[in-house]
């Protein structure tokens, strides 16, 4: 069919000539350049140039084809290239994941033979390389693939914590430096670097850091949970700055008050406003300033700082005039008493440190600060079976003096012997507390030489 087509278009293609050079039968000179040139009839020119253009066609279309079927070639090969790599990388994954390192990092390393420029290959090997226990080798193929793609925020990220894990933070500080030159206001980043000067203690730094998240956390869930560490943040910048002026700094002092005011529960605050007035000899302004913040929390701290104030500065007399008239506002107060108490043992009231003691005691609390304050007590009354009962229940010991136990590993401690701790979950580790020092300090027992002793000689 196909040549009884060739043949009929050859046949119309001779007709169309002979018709249309009958119409035409004058000669065409063409010249080609000044001396050049040659004649032909005008039907012969205009069949010739449609011939020129019909074989140019098919000499397009052949290009064409071509070019379509190298590209499909490349084109199944690149997806033959990308499916063996996939593959590879899937079954390393799952073997990373697995735990067979050897077998992951095989299969990775395959993946990345075939194709270089994929960044996960980078990420997977290095973290086979980093679960080996080889973090020098991590960070080296992670730094491959910095260079090959430096913008690439996960790369950098992964970079980055792994300086931190091995605790080169002056690294891991350029490499979070770089992503918020990326991006400004990642979060992420601005976090991490944050972190990392919190560490280092360069408490301005971080500050100046915490109110760029705050500022990029604007709608996020996390808001408050930010504007807290900025409160905290200011507070250690605040507390650097007055150690370092020596208690001095009136800008920092004002930090501090304004902290209370926007925080009154935050205790740190109140505890280095007082240090800080004592440190400058306002004595008054810092007995008000722990006081106030016992009355508004009831820590503990507050009453200690009282405690060695006024001891330190040998007027027991005002310690006692502030306690009493607590006392009368706190009369249920069992923290107060306690404190109380001990103050009192150590001015040698022992009746009255005696009675606060007791009264404790009744309202059911248990706890070795007690016993050993109770100890005391009837230690210097004279008490000594009581006394020494009361030390026994305040060191944990038992009638039977068992010594206890602690696992060697997390240091959590038993009162019996334990095949398996748990908390960390290691078996046989639980030994005597005390035992590693005990073995260390104990000396070898010397061997003595044995030679024999010949006739004649004595033995020395």
């Amino acid at each position: 069919m196909t040549l009884l087509a060739g043949l009929l278009l050859i046949i119309l293609f001779l007709a169309f000539f002979i018709y249309f050079s009958g119409l035409n039968p004058q000669d065409v000179t063409i010249f080609l350049y000044a001396d050049h040139s040659f004649t032909t009839s005008a039907a012969i020119l205009v069949i010739a140039c449609i011939a020129v253009g019909l074989a140019g066609g098919v000499l397009a279309n052949a290009y064409n084809l071509l070019s379509y079927q190298v590209k499909s070639v490349r084109a199944n090969r690149r997806i033959k290239r990308d499916k063996e790599v996939s593959t590879n990388y899937r079954e390393g994954m799952v073997r990373l994941l697995s735990g067979d390192l050897k077998r992951a990092s095989a299969l990775l390393q395959k993946a990345l033979e075939r194709d270089p420029s994929r960044l996960e290959i980078y990420m997977a090997i290095a973290s086979v390389h980093i679960q080996e226990g080889d973090a020098a080798k991590g960070i080296a193929v992670l730094t491959k693939a910095k260079e090959k793609e430096p913008k690439s925020l996960e790369v950098l990220f992964k970079l980055g914590a792994t300086y931190e894990e091995l605790g080169q933070n002056a690294e891991a500080a350029k490499i979070y430096e770089e992503i918020i030159e990326i991006e400004g206001t990642n979060r992420k980043a601005l976090r991490s670097l944050r972190d990392l000067q919190v560490k280092q203690g360069l408490w301005k730094e971080a500050l100046d850091l915490q109110k760029r998240v705050l500022k990029a956390s604007q709608g996020n869930k996390r808001l408050p949970e930010e504007q807290t560490k900025q409160l905290y943040l200011r507070y250690e910048v605040a507390r650097q700055g007055l150690e370092e002026s020596k208690g001095q700094s009136k800008a920092d002092l004002k930090e501090l008050r304004d902290l209370i005011k926007a925080t009154p529960d935050f205790v740190p605050a109140r505890v280095t406003l007082g240090d800080a007035l004592r440190s400058q000899g306002k004595t008054e302004e810092a007995s008000q300033t722990w006081l106030e913040g016992y009355k508004a929390l009831g820590k503990s701290v507050f009453l200690a700082r009282l405690e060695d104030l006024y001891m330190k500065a040998e007027d027991p007399t005002t310690l006692l005039s502030i306690y009493r008239s607590v006392s009368a506002e706190r009369s249920e107060d069992l923290m107060f008493r306690l404190f109380f108490g001990k103050v009192c043992l150590r001015l040698e009231m022992v009746d009255e440190a005696f009675e606060q003691l007791r009264a404790i005691e009744s309202a059911g609390v248990d706890t070795p600060q007690l016993r050993l304050l109770l100890g005391e007590a009837n230690r210097r009354r004279g008490r000594m079976d009581e006394s020494i009962s009361e030390y026994q229940k305040a060191l944990g010991l038992d009638p039977q003096l068992r010594l206890g136990f602690v696992c060697e590993s997390c240091q959590n401690p038993s009162t019996d012997w334990l095949s398996r701790c748990p908390k960390c979950g290691n078996w046989g580790s639980y030994v005597l507390e005390g035992r590693q020092k005990m073995v260390k300090l104990t000396k070898p027992a010397q061997v003595l030489e044995i030679r024999p002793i010949h006739h004649g000689e004595r033995s020395a």
